[in-house]
């Protein structure tokens, strides 16, 4: 009797730890899956951040639903195996199937155009094709509402199998059962930061499901006998490891194409660090020309080839122009090395440049290169060509890191700079809302010699006005006596706008004034051009006292650019 009951005993246990082994590796893929539809539902709408929160939010609500319905099936161990074969193939078509569907809404207009040969300057557009295009854009929410709520079934039909296995009702089933999934969800996390943050979106996509596949399958063979069509589900497997090498083999061209619909070039390279998403496009104006290269982060254009010029000299000049000395020069941001490029020209002694994304630094450089695929190779060579190979020159000091975190260790090392450059991406996610902080201002304050000059790329003055006016007054807070703003048009931008300071004596502007000519040509860049640049609008600064300060922890700029760009554009436009 002692031995039948130690055989059982160890049976128990042999179900438990598989059970729950299970559950964990499924909790770890559901999380992924959460993870790669947000990110993917940011690029494809261009609003990375409330896109993921919304689909976090979806698929939470999705899953309690989920939870709730399990009690309406009878059979849980049939039920499981065929859930997990059906998540296993959503989660690795869902970006396929929605890429898919915006590349068609996109093109249909073109293809209506085509057959019915109208004429090549006929826009069709608005109605029904507006209509379409909009809710091919919101797939992910549905495909993540749909992924949300079978997810959500997991754990009840778990803890019902459990006790099926035990015999009798268990006092902390559920419990145990949530112990697992929460563990697993950990390891996703963990695995999704570590090594799937920085993949393809497809093959992140393929290895998901490729484990999700491999739980089903052992839990079919476990329970063979207990579940329902378990040669047609057998059968079902096999296609899904089928279907996930033919993705592998061809995902990432599909969805190459497909994403060639979301640019208006064709995409050229794409890749993800694991910082942000990376693309570039290309056109062409005949062989004479040379094509322009546009670069988008997470959706969102930084730079044209085609009028980037404009953008560089107007954020380089005025202030290298303003300032005393041009020996040591510090940019954060700028990971291109298109300002680094300008700033060389000025015959620095040293530039320092800090960028948290050595994925993107990469790209741009020769130096710092570690990916040597041919397609990259191809595009590093373009890239090269227009920063002129400023990362090779000797004087250029990289720095990779958190410019938040890399500023305490300058002001330890007491390390000063003549001009400081601060070209970041608009403050359109929360975590970049402490770069224009009145704390961050005041620690660049430090670094800055007494007659130095700081530059600020601060958002367009046209569609985000409080933005751009509470960036000037958050430097002026933090510090600075002289503070002053101007603008140029960039025409892939519109209206764009950089905030100008120094610390003591004559302003910028002053500064600017007393030179007669510019010490370094620039193809585009005069004393004319510089000054009318802070001209104004007569009532632009009307109502400025209601504008606030961007303090620390507040989130104002994060929320004036937020507001500013769906109010003006309905989503958020591409900016630097």
């Amino acid at each position: 009797m002692q031995q039948i009951f130690q055989s059982r005993r160890w049976q128990l246990i042999s179900h438990d730890a598989f059970l729950l082994g299970i559950m964990m590796v499924l909790a770890a893929c559901g999380l992924i899956y959460e993870y790669l539809l947000s990110h993917y539902a940011g690029r494809v709408l261009g609003v990375m951040e409330s896109t993921i929160y919304a689909m976090i939010g979806l698929m939470i609500v999705a899953m309690g639903l989920g939870a709730w319905a399990a009690k309406w099936f009878k059979s849980p161990y049939s039920v499981f195996a065929w859930l997990e074969a059906t998540i296993a193939l959503i989660g690795c078509t869902a970006t396929l199937v929605i890429a898919g569907a915006i590349a068609l809404t996109g093109r249909l207009p073109e293809l209506i155009s085509s057959a019915y040969n109208l004429p090549p300057d006929t826009v069709i557009s608005g109605g029904v094709f507006e209509q379409l295009q909009v809710i091919s854009r919101y797939l992910p929410y549905f495909a993540g509402f749909v992924l949300g709520l079978f997810i959500g079934m997991e754990i009840p039909l778990i803890a019902r199998v459990r006790e099926d296995v035990y015999g009798q009702h268990l006092e902390n089933n559920v419990g145990t059962i949530y112990g697992a999934d929460y563990i697993g969800a950990g390891f996703g996390a963990v695995i999704w930061i570590t090594l799937m943050l920085s993949m393809d979106i497809t093959v992140a996509a393929i290895w998901t499901a490729l484990f999700n596949v491999l739980a089903g399958f052992l839990f079919l063979w476990r329970y063979w006998k207990k579940i329902k069509f378990p040669k047609a589900l057998a059968a079902l497997h096999v296609g899904l490891l089928a279907l996930l090498i033919v993705i592998a083999d061809s995902g990432a061209r599909w969805m190459s194409d497909f994403s060639n619909v979301l640019y208006r070039d064709r995409v050229v390279y794409q890749t993800q660090t694991r910082f942000q998403n990376i693309t570039f496009t290309q056109r062409s104006f005949g062989s004479r020309q040379q094509p322009v290269i546009d670069m988008y982060l997470n959706g969102r254009l930084q730079f044209s080839s085609f009028d980037e010029t404009i953008y560089h000299a107007m954020l380089t000049y005025p202030a290298l122009l303003a300032s005393a000395r041009q020996d040591n020069v510090l940019v954060i941001g700028g990971g291109d090395g298109l300002a680094v490029r300008d700033i060389l020209k000025w015959e620095p002694e040293s530039v320092t440049l800090i960028d948290l994304d050595e994925g993107l630094v990469e790209l741009f450089s020769e130096r710092f290169a570690q990916s040597r695929d041919e397609e990259s190779e191809i595009l590093r060579e373009k890239l090269l060509e227009l920063n002129e190979s400023a990362f090779e020159d000797p004087r250029v000091n990289v720095i990779f890191g958190d410019a938040f975190v890399e500023l305490d260790k300058l002001l330890e090392q007491q390390v000063y700079y003549d001009t400081i450059i601060i070209d970041l991406p608009d403050p359109s996610h929360p975590d970049l809302n402490k770069l224009y902080s009145d704390h961050f201002y005041a620690r660049i304050s430090k670094l800055l010699v007494g007659d130095g000059v700081l530059v600020v790329q601060s958002t367009s003055p046209f569609h985000a006005k409080n933005a751009f006016i509470s960036i000037g007054k958050t430097v002026e807070y933090a510090g600075f006596t002289n503070v002053e703003q101007y603008r140029q048009n960039v025409p892939s931008f519109g209206e764009w706008g950089w905030t100008i300071a120094t610390k003591m004596g004559q302003s910028a502007k002053q500064r600017i004034q007393n030179h007669t000519r510019l010490p370094v040509e620039s193809s585009y860049i005069n004393k004319d051009i510089l000054m009318a640049a802070f001209a104004m609008p007569n009532d632009f600064y009307r109502g400025a006292d209601d504008v606030s300060v961007n303090i620390l922890g507040t989130g104002t700029i994060y929320q004036y650019h937020t507001q500013a760009w769906q109010k003006d554009v309905g989503v958020y436009s591409s900016g630097q």
